[in-house]
């Protein structure tokens, strides 16, 4: 068992199995629909073992619930006796716990209490459910909420992150630079006549090309950066530990890599070019909207400019 493969919680019981005549209650435990053992505390020699566990353990024959239930040739580490009993060696509240047994990967969630044998000593007595295909359940729903989680924060077309997963982050990495007054850099830009390639090409022509600019986005960023799609055809770059001139040799780098590239779509090839502005963060800066308004004022002079170039 890894660690973190076990949760352990108190479940006060319904009924105190210790106050129970122990053949009476290992007939009754015999018959149940999970696994029923007790074992020596001190030695780990099984004492009983009901019949579901002997049909798929085998019969115990005086061995040791380690080697018996675990295949292991010494005493598992999670084992829960010292939880059993209290400084006074006498016997504590029951402890439910759930756990993936090593030997054959399953989920058991575990009923472990001591209990006075009929020879006076104390003695484990486990009660294990097989509770693998909830646990099942419980994983795959928690992947599907995960994977919500993700797409709700992902823009579809490009795989980049969406506007709200964005300024998420962008809040972090401002609030992190001002603490270590570090330099933090943004990157706005968005494509020139993109109306005009839609019209042309239609809209599927569009779709492919926003995709490949979301490639060649991932081709320039550092795994630290932060990159999204915040409108149709507009992008934005937050740059961690990243000056203003950095930031403009790396607009320049991707501006160029997008001049260059085209994609095809039925029988056009279709190619785009990029206007660009940058911003740094400054003292005056009360938030990332700062950022982006000086941003988005250098992107326009860009335009003016005569587009697929870099200001700011």
């Amino acid at each position: 068992m890894q660690e973190g493969d076990a949760v352990f919680f108190r479940e006060a019981p319904a009924t105190d199995l210790s106050q129970i005549d122990p053949r009476a209650l290992l007939t009754i435990l015999d018959n149940m629909d999970a696994l029923v053992y007790v074992a020596d505390m001190e030695t780990h020699e099984l004492l009983f073992m009901n019949d579901y566990g002997r049909r798929i353990w085998g019969e115990p024959a005086g061995r040791k619930c380690w080697a018996v239930l675990q295949d292991r040739d010494s005493p598992c580490p999670f084992c829960t006796n010292s939880q059993l009993v209290n400084a006074e060696r006498e016997a504590a509240e029951p402890l439910v716990w759930e756990f993936r047994n090593q030997a054959n990967g399953r989920w058991y969630q575990c009923r472990d209490q001591a209990i006075q044998w009929p020879d006076g000593r104390l003695v484990r007595l486990e009660i294990a459910t097989d509770i693998t295909e909830r646990r099942e359940m419980e994983e795959a729903l928690r992947a599907e909420r995960e994977r919500a989680d993700a797409l709700a924060r992902e823009d579809e077309l490009t795989g980049l992150n969406n506007r709200r997963a964005f300024f998420e982050a962008a809040e972090k990495l401002l609030a992190r630079a001002r603490r270590s007054d570090r330099s933090l850099s943004l990157v706005q830009f968005d494509l020139d006549w993109f109306k005009r390639i839609n019209d042309e090409h239609g809209h599927e022509a569009g779709d492919r090309l926003l995709r490949h600019i979301g490639q060649l986005i991932g081709n320039c960023v550092r795994e630290g950066d932060v990159a999204a799609r915040v409108g149709g055809e507009e992008f934005v770059l937050l740059l961690p530990d990243t000056d203003q001139d950095e930031a403009r040799i790396l607009a320049n780098r991707l501006r160029q890599c997008l001049s260059s590239s085209s994609v095809a779509c039925r029988d056009a090839t279709v190619s785009a070019s990029a206007s660009f502005g940058v911003s740094s963060l400054i003292p005056a800066d009360d938030g990332v909207d700062d950022l982006m308004a000086r941003a988005d004022r250098a992107l326009y002079r860009a335009k003016q400019a005569g587009r697929d170039c870099v200001y700011g």
